[in-house]
């Protein structure tokens, strides 16, 4: 099962972690997996294309691992940018978690 673990200070997303394979299917064929990959990762690649935010990036070198941690000192408007990306993000995973909810799940900190 995928583990998202999404958190937050005063409402303000800090920081978001993905652990686990959905085990939907076998590997490379596993649109769970995939789904949850392209949605995350595009959200990362976001951030960066769109705004001056860098953010401190941990993965495993095997895929199943992906932590992100946002610097709390970005200009504001970044801020607000990077906070819809992610916003927006949390809204795609949950759409995949309400169809595939035996192999992912969001849990808010």
């Amino acid at each position: 099962m995928i583990q998202v673990i999404i958190e937050r200070d005063d409402n303000r997303i800090k920081a978001f972690q993905m652990d686990g394979h959905a085990d939907w299917d076998e590997s490379g064929k596993d649109l769970v997996c995939a789904g949850a990959s392209a949605v995350s990762f595009g959200a990362v690649n976001a951030i960066y294309a769109l705004t001056a935010v860098e953010p401190i990036i941990e993965q495993s070198s095997g895929g199943g691992y992906l932590r992100i941690d946002l610097p709390s000192d970005a200009e504001k408007a970044d801020d607000e940018r990077v906070q819809l990306l992610l916003e927006g993000m949390i809204v795609s995973l949950q759409s995949i978690e309400r169809e595939y909810g035996q192999y992912i799940k969001i849990t808010f900190k």
